[in-house]
C-alpha cells in the first residue's frame, strides 16, 4: 500500500524545454565573488537593488514560520574550523577544492543552487502555511507541499532560463537537482522512517509524516517499505513535476486564464471537476475525487476502473467539498485570482533583475513574497 498520495495533477512526458549549454565554457572569477562564463554575457542594470526583501520582513508574521526559526543553524564542521586557524591552510584547501572541481562553473552552480533551493523556494510551503492550508484547503500531506515548493521553483527556473545558454541550463538543472535530492530524502523518512533521521534540508511543519516514530525508543516497530514502492513515488513525482511546469508555461504564454485553470488542477485539486455536489441531490456520491493519468508511464491508465477510482479515497485528502460544504467552491474564482496575480507579479520582479543579480546577489534579495499582500483581505477578488 502506497504511503504517500497519488497524484492528481496533470502529467506529460514530454521535458520541460531549456536552453542549451555552451561547450567546454571556461570560468573567470571577479573579485567580488561573480563568475563570467566564456563566450556568455550576463545582463546588467546600472541602478541601485531596490529588490532586497528579507524572507522575515514580509509584513508582519502573523505566527507564520520563516527561514530564521525553521532552518536549523548549522555548527562549522571540523575541516571548516581547521580552515579556518590559518591563512595557510585556507590556501591549501582551496588548491584542493579547484583540482576537484569546487570552483567550477558547475560546482559554484550547485552551491548557490542549494542555497536557493531551501531558502527561497523550500521554505514557503511553511512560511504561507496558513493561506495554502486554511484559505486554500490543502491538507497537511507531503503531496501538498511537493505542489507548493514545486510552483516556487518553477518560478525561478523560468527566470534562470532566460540567462544566456551557459548559465542558465546550468542553473535550471542543478536547482532541480537539489529539488529530487530533498523530496527523495523525505519520501524514504515517511516510508521508510528511523529514530536518527537527520534531514537534508530541514523538517517542515506544514505536513504530518504518519510514520514517524513515536518515541524515542529505538525497539520501537516501523514501517519499512519495500525500495521498488519509493522509487515508485519519486518517478510519480517526477512526472507531476514535468506536468507541472508545462502546465504553468502555457499559463504564460497563452494568457491569465489557461493559468487560472493550471491553479486550479495543480495547486486545488482540480475540485469539483465532475460538477458541484449540492445537499438536495441525493443521486451524487458522498466521496468524490478528480482522477488524472494523462501521460503518466508509472501507472498504465488501461489498466485504471476512472469511475471506481473517482470514489476511492487515495489518503491523499484532496477530494470534492461534500454537499454540505458546497459553498467553499465560491472562494475559488478569488483564490485562483491571488495565485495567478502571484505568479505574474513575482515573476514580473524576477525579471527585472539583472542575469548578475540573479547569479550572484544574496538569496533574501530572491525571496518570494506572501501570496496575499494583505492578509486581512479575504476577497481576492477586490485585490488590486
Amino acid at each position: 500500500m502506497d504511503l504517500i498520495p497519488k497524484p492528481c495533477g496533470v502529467q506529460r512526458k514530454a521535458p520541460v524545454p531549456m536552453a542549451t549549454e555552451e561547450s567546454n565554457p571556461s570560468c573567470q572569477y571577479k573579485p567580488n565573488g561573480s563568475q563570467q562564463v566564456a563566450g556568455a554575457r550576463l545582463r546588467r542594470i546600472s541602478r541601485p537593488i531596490h529588490a532586497i526583501r528579507h524572507i522575515s520582513d514580509n509584513g508582519q508574521n502573523n505566527g507564520q514560520n520563516n527561514s530564521d526559526n525553521l532552518i536549523p543553524e548549522r555548527p562549522p564542521s571540523w575541516l571548516t574550523r581547521k580552515v579556518l586557524e590559518s591563512p595557510k591552510n585556507r590556501e591549501r584547501f582551496l588548491k584542493v577544492a579547484s583540482l576537484l572541481g569546487y570552483g567550477s562553473p558547475k560546482g559554484r552552480a550547485q552551491t548557490r543552487a542549494h542555497v536557493l533551493y531551501e531558502r527561497v523556494c523550500a521554505i514557503k510551503a511553511d512560511e504561507d502555511k496558513a493561506f495554502w492550508r486554511d484559505e486554500c484547503g490543502l491538507p497537511p500531506t507531503f503531496q501538498s507541499w511537493f505542489t507548493v515548493t514545486t510552483l516556487h521553483i518553477w518560478m525561478l527556473v523560468v527566470r534562470f532560463r532566460a540567462l544566456p545558454d551557459a548559465y542558465g541550463k546550468r542553473y535550471s538543472e542543478c536547482i532541480v537537482d537539489q529539488f529530487f535530492q530533498d523530496v527523495e530524502d523525505r519520501i524514504r523518512y515517511i516510508m521508510q522512517p528511523t529514530h536518527d533521521y537527520e534531514p537534508y534540508t530541514f523538517t517542515s511543519t506544514f505536513y504530518i509524516n504518519p510514520n514517524a516514530p513515536k518515541t524515542t525508543d529505538k525497539k520501537e516497530r516501523l514501517a519499512r517499505a519495500p525500495d521498488r514502492l519509493v522509487t515508485q513515488q519519486l518517478k510519480i513525482f517526477k512526472e507531476q513535476w514535468t506536468g507541472f511546469c508545462i502546465s504553468f508555461d502555457l499559463g504564460v504564454v497563452n494568457g491569465d486564464m489557461q493559468m487560472a485553470g493550471a491553479v486550479w488542477r495543480n495547486l486545488l485539486g482540480a475540485r469539483g471537476a465532475s460538477g458541484i455536489a449540492f445537499p438536495d441531490d441525493p443521486s451524487v456520491p458522498g466521496f468524490r475525487r478528480a482522477v488524472n493519468l494523462l501521460g503518466g508511464t508509472v501507472v498504465d491508465p488501461k489498466k485504471i476502473d476512472f469511475e471506481k477510482e473517482a470514489v476511492t479515497d487515495d489518503g491523499s485528502g484532496v477530494h470534492d467539498f461534500p454537499p454540505d460544504e458546497a459553498d467553499k467552491y465560491l472562494a475559488y474564482p478569488g483564490l485562483m485570482l491571488e495565485v495567478v496575480q502571484y505568479v505574474r507579479r513575482e515573476l514580473v520582479r524576477l525579471e527585472a533583475m539583472s542575469d548578475e543579480e540573479i547569479v550572484d546577489i544574496g538569496w533574501d534579495a530572491l525571496s518570494f513574497g506572501r501570496v496575499r499582500k494583505n492578509p486581512e483581505n479575504t476577497d481576492g477578488l477586490s485585490l488590486p
